[in-house]
C-alpha cells in the first residue's frame, strides 16, 4: 500500500478534545455550587494562573517577546482596582475595568520597550514595572509601601465574594483564551510567528510587524491586568512589593517551560503542574523556590519542549487546533 500526506488543521481528537473543553467549562462553572469556599478560592488561584501563562506564551511563545516585566499589568490591574473604588465605582466592575486599564498602560508604553530587542526588551520591561512600583510606593492615596485592603467585597458574605469572584475568573479565563485562539487561527496568528522566528525576514515579505507586536503586547497587558485584579479580589489585600514583584515573571515561565512553550494547551498544563507544586510544597521555604528552579532548569535541558510534547508526540494532538499539520493516509 502507497501512502500520501495531506495538510490538516483538525481531526477526531482535536473534535473531541474541543467538546471535552467546553464540558469542563460547564462543570467548572458549577464548582461554587458544589464545593464549599476554600476550594473556590483555590480554582480561582489556578484559574488566575492559567490566564498568566496563557498570556507569557502568548508574548514569548509566539510573537518571541520573552518579558520579565508582565507584573507591572498585573499590579497595574490590582492598584486600578483600587482606584476606581475609591472613586466610588462597585467594586466588581473596578475588577471588571481595571484589564482596560492594563490595555491603555500597554499602549502607552508599546512605542518604548516594542523598540527594544532580545535581552534588551527582557530588562527594558523589568526596569518598567520597577518604576511603576515605585510609582505606587510613593502614592499615599493607595496605601503608599505598607499596602492597601479591597473594602468594598468585606461586605459580601465569604463564600459569595468567593463565587462571584471565581465566576468572573472562569469568564476572563474563557473570554482571553477564545481571544488568543481566535488570533492564533487566522493569518496573524502564523505571522506572529514569523516575527518570533526572524522578524527582519518576516518584514522582508510583506508582514507588518509593529501592528502585530502591538495587538499581541497589548492583549497581554489587557489579560495580566486582568490577573492582577481577580488576584486582589481573591486575598482582598495587595502590597506594592508582592504584586509588583519579578517572582510573577518567574511563576509565568516556569509554568511555560514546564507546560510547553508555543503551543496553546502546554501553559495549561503548566499552570496545573505549578499549581500543584504550589499547594504541595510552598512551605518549603527557600527550598521550594531552588526546587522549582531546579525544575526548570531539568525542563530545559532535558524537555525544552515541555509536558505537552509528551502527550502529543508523534501523534499531532491538538485540542485547539491553532495551527496545521500533516496527516499521512495509506491508499489502496
Amino acid at each position: 500500500m502507497a501512502a500520501f500526506w495531506s495538510v490538516k488543521r483538525s481531526d477526531t481528537t482535536s473534535h473531541v478534545g474541543s467538546g471535552a473543553l467546553a464540558l469542563a467549562v460547564v462543570g467548572l462553572a458549577v464548582v461554587p455550587q458544589v464545593w464549599n469556599a476554600s476550594v473556590v478560592q483555590q480554582l480561582t488561584t489556578l484559574l488566575i494562573l492559567v490566564m498568566l501563562a496563557a498570556m507569557w506564551n502568548a508574548l514569548s511563545g509566539y510573537a518571541g517577546l520573552v518579558s520579565v516585566g508582565q507584573q507591572s499589568f498585573i499590579g497595574f490591574g490590582a492598584y486600578t482596582t483600587i482606584f476606581l473604588t475609591q472613586q466610588g465605582v462597585a467594586p466588581y466592575l473596578a475588577v471588571a475595568l481595571a484589564p482596560l486599564a492594563a490595555a491603555g498602560l500597554a499602549i502607552c508604553l508599546a512605542p518604548l520597550v516594542l523598540r527594544l530587542r532580545g535581552g534588551q526588551f527582557a530588562v527594558g520591561t523589568w526596569v518598567v514595572a520597577e518604576a511603576i512600583a515605585l510609582m505606587v510606593m510613593l502614592d499615599h492615596g493607595l496605601g503608599g509601601g505598607t499596602g492597601v485592603s479591597l473594602r468594598g467585597l468585606n461586605v459580601l458574605p465569604s463564600h459569595i465574594r468567593r463565587a462571584y469572584t471565581y465566576w468572573l475568573a472562569l469568564a476572563f479565563v474563557v473570554l482571553l483564551l477564545g481571544l488568543l485562539f481566535l488570533l492564533l487561527r487566522s493569518r496573524s496568528g502564523a505571522a506572529l510567528q514569523a516575527i518570533r522566528d526572524d522578524e527582519h525576514a518576516a518584514a522582508s515579505v510583506g508582514v507588518r510587524t509593529a501592528p502585530l507586536k502591538l495587538a499581541i503586547y497589548v492583549l497581554a497587558g489587557f489579560g495580566c491586568g486582568a490577573a492582577g485584579a481577580l488576584t486582589l479580589a481573591n486575598t482582598l489585600f495587595i502590597q506594592p512589593r508582592s504584586i509588583f514583584g519579578v517572582h510573577w515573571s518567574a511563576f509565568m515561565i516556569f509554568m511555560v517551560l514546564v507546560g510547553g512553550l508555543g503551543t496553546f494547551e502546554g501553559p495549561i498544563v503548566g499552570a496545573v503542574v505549578f499549581f500543584a507544586i504550589q499547594n504541595w510544597f510552598s512551605d518549603g521555604g527557600p527550598w521550594y523556590l531552588i526546587g522549582l528552579g531546579a525544575v526548570a532548569v531539568a525542563f530545559a535541558l532535558f524537555l525544552p519542549r515541555g509536558l505537552w510534547s509528551v502527550v502529543s508526540q508523534g501523534r499531532q494532538i491538538q485540542l485547539l487546533p491553532v495551527g496545521y499539520h500533516l496527516s499521512r493516509r495509506p491508499t489502496p
